[in-house]
Order: C-alpha cells, then sequence, then structure tokens
C-alpha cells in the first residue's frame, strides 16, 4: 500500500509602504498559484457596491465584533479611523489545514500580532523600494493621490521601513517581475519545510 503525506499551509504576509510594490505582487501570487487565497476580514463598516459577504469581508456590527475579540476570535485586529477590522482565527485555520496558503496584505502591527499568536505558520515578507525617490515616483505616476496624499503617504512610508528587521525576509524591489520571482521561491521553499510536512515520519518508516 502506497503510503503519503500532506502539507499544512502557511501564513504569507506582504507588507511595504504604499508604492513600493506590495499590491502588484499580491495580484500575481494570487492570479498564478490556486492554493493562495487571500485572507478574509470581519469588519465593522459598512458594504461597499460589489463586496460580498464572505468573499471581499465578514460584515458584522460593533457588539459581534467586540465580542469575538473578547473570545480570541481573532488572529490580529485593529482600528481603522471608524471601523474595526480582524483577521478570524477559524477562517483561517480551515483553509491551512485544507493546505492553502492564506495571503495577508497587513502592516507591522498586524504582523506582530499574527506572530505573537501563530508564529509556526506565519512567514513574512517586507518589501521596499530602491530609494525614498523611486518611492515617491512610483505614488505620483499612479496618479491616484492628490499632493496632500502623497506627503502623507511619504511621511508614513519612513515610520512603516524602520520596522524591517521584524520580518523574516526583506526585498527590495527594483524590478517587479524579478521580485514575483523571488517572492515565489520563498513560497516554495517554505512549503517545503519538514515542519509542515504532516505524517512524513510515518512515510518515511514504510518506504
Amino acid at each position: 500500500m502506497v503510503q503519503s503525506f500532506q502539507r499544512r499551509g502557511l501564513m504569507l504576509v506582504l507588507s511595504s509602504p504604499s508604492g513600493a510594490g506590495k499590491s502588484s505582487i499580491a495580484a500575481a501570487l494570487l492570479k498564478s498559484d490556486p492554493n493562495v487565497v487571500l485572507s478574509v476580514s470581519a469588519t465593522t463598516r459598512s458594504p461597499r457596491p460589489g463586496e460580498s459577504e464572505g468573499v471581499h469581508y465578514y460584515f458584522v456590527d460593533v457588539s459581534r465584533f467586540e465580542k469575538m475579540k473578547a473570545d480570541g476570535a481573532f488572529l490580529e485586529s485593529a482600528k481603522v479611523f471608524d471601523n474595526y477590522y480582524g483577521t478570524p482565527r477559524d477562517h483561517v485555520e480551515t483553509k491551512l489545514r485544507d493546505a492553502k496558503d492564506v495571503l495577508f496584505d497587513i502592516d507591522w502591527q498586524g504582523t506582530r500580532q499574527l506572530r505573537e499568536n501563530a508564529r509556526d505558520d506565519l512567514v513574512s515578507i517586507f518589501i521596499l523600494p530602491p530609494s525614498m525617490q523611486e518611492l515617491e515616483r512610483r505614488l505620483r505616476g499612479r496618479g491616484q493621490d492628490n499632493e496632500d496624499v502623497v506627503q502623507k503617504r511619504m511621511a508614513r512610508a519612513a515610520d512603516e521601513m524602520s520596522h524591517w528587521s521584524e520580518y523574516d525576509y526583506v526585498l527590495v524591489n527594483r524590478d517587479i517581475e524579478k521580485t514575483i520571482a523571488q517572492v515565489q521561491n520563498i513560497l516554495a521553499a517554505e512549503r517545503m519545510k519538514r515542519a509542515r510536512l504532516i505524517g512524513l515520519g510515518d512515510f518515511v518508516k514504510n518506504i
């Protein structure tokens, strides 16, 4: 009888200052790899046009959110402006057991919470721009923000980048295609770590 083993999924965090390429990298991973799924957060804000329950967010009221947080139902949570956001533990655990890798687009504060709550499943990558000048050029090149917003993003970038040493991997995004390939290589190596291969010991005994 052929013996086999399976893989436990991992939590892949991508963090970067706005404009460094994080969103493009995440989109490429989701498009190219069916085993990568995006984390779905719970939020207290109202649904926007086109958003679906359980696909984009889990929409809950404030009292429900606070109860979930008190019960330890979130791997990480934060208040952004007037709304709460949190990553439901059960949703992520289900995906990990199904050998799916859950992709997180969160900042250093959320990453720190994930590290405290689920370190063994976490793989964190920080994306740096080649320079602050290049970061500003990219922000302006997107044409999405006015001058005031660009300056606020630049001011925030320095604080965000000061936390680079808290991450497992740090990549400098000089070329988006090369950086995507580097992230894919990291993911491939992390998937094969012995600790994530369930039943490997029995498989070895039987060969």
